[in-house]
């Protein structure tokens, strides 16, 4: 029988060469110099180790971010409190750092924990309330993002700032709290072995562990999965809280991993991009690091050629996720040729079964 799984993947592929080839015609369309554009794109990142660099730096957050997405959304809860948890748990971490002495690694550890802490009591709430005042996960989830967004900011500003410093930015960060450069001449740092332990993590979590399974079916049943003797509100809460504890870390891993400062007074845009990446991977933790590679490595290539002169904005790279996404999660994409696969295959097997009993006779 025709696997889902390899449809699914033959469904993502042909997405996102669609998108690619409708940037293409953008490109020549808007471009005085295409050719140069598309090799800035495509092959910009892969042209010294800095850019190639800056593809896996940023990677690393869009890998954690994907796995809370990724977990958040498994329990079939479209709760959007990545963005905010993710927002706050740097926040946090930042804020550990300056106020509490620790020696190292202890203290990145100390930050980082209570960053996740945060994460998972932010998401957490939405699906909460959700339950015991029936007030919509979705609307409470944005809400809360702006929420800790002010607050942080209040904080930032009239607590933490630096009055030396020229911007709104707060203290210098102890050394003791920074993650360590692991490629000189990059800023790729010990979080992305954190971010690859969370994408197995979650993998386990979800597809190898009886809470993970748990977790699934409320997702695709809510109903059929209370009538089967699930607690659906205390599974639902664990895979918020867990979610939510990725997305913070993963807030911490970017402030410990990328500034000496923090200087965050807008929301980032992980916990969206978290989005991206898990309709990407199709909510299989296994294909989150292709997928945060893929969109890290795109974005790079777009700002390598928004800086040529070829006259291609980096909006460009907006096009194409947003195709991507649509065709993606249109069930209709390529329906046809999975009915014709699935029927071919039920007619050989037929077919097989008929042959079978001639030979048996």
């Amino acid at each position: 029988m025709y696997k889902d799984g390899k449809f699914e993947i033959l469904r993502t592929s042909v997405a996102i060469l669609v998108a690619i080839l409708i940037s293409f015609s953008l490109i020549i369309l808007v471009s005085d110099a295409p050719f140069e554009a598309l090799k800035d794109l495509f092959l910009g990142p892969l042209s010294s180790k800095r850019r190639l660099g800056n593809v896996i730096e940023l990677a690393i957050p869009l890998m954690m971010a994907g796995v809370a997405v990724t977990i958040i959304f498994s329990s079939g809860f479209v709760n959007l409190g990545a963005e905010g948890a993710f927002f706050f748990g740097g926040f946090t971490s930042a804020m550990v750092a300056i106020g509490v002495p620790l020696p190292p690694y202890l203290h990145f550890f100390i930050a980082a924990l209570f960053a996740g802490f945060v994460g998972a009591i932010i998401v957490a709430t939405p699906v909460f309330l959700k339950e015991k005042t029936g007030a919509s996960e979705i609307v409470t989830s944005l809400m809360m993002n702006y929420i800790f967004l002010f607050l942080g900011t209040y904080l930032l500003y009239y607590h933490f700032k630096d009055p030396k410093a020229g911007l709104n930015e707060s203290y210098l960060f102890p050394e003791s709290f920074s993650l360590s450069t692991i490629i000189s001449g990059t800023k790729i740092h010990t979080g992305i072995f954190i971010a690859l332990l969370a994408v197995l993590f979650s993998f386990f979590f979800l597809y190898r562990m009886s809470v993970g399974y748990k977790i699934r079916m409320v997702g695709e049943n809510r109903e059929f999965a209370r009538y089967s003797g699930i607690k659906v509100f205390r599974v639902a809460m664990t895979s918020q809280l867990i979610g939510g504890f990725f997305a913070g870390l993963g807030g911490a891993l970017q402030i410990g991993g990328m500034y000496t400062r923090y200087k965050w007074v807008a929301l980032p845009g992980y916990g969206w991009d978290g989005i991206i990446i898990s309709i990407l991977a199709r909510n299989n933790p296994i294909f989150i690091p292709l997928a945060a590679f893929f969109i890290a490595y795109i974005r790079t290539g777009a700002d390598i050629m928004a800086r040529g002169n070829s006259g291609v904005p980096t909006e460009l790279v907006s096009i194409t996720q947003g195709v991507i996404i649509i065709l993606i999660v249109a069930r209709q994409f390529l329906a046809g040729y999975r009915n014709k696969t699935l029927y071919k295959e039920i007619k050989k097997r037929e077919s097989k079964i008929k042959s079978d009993e001639v030979l048996s006779i």
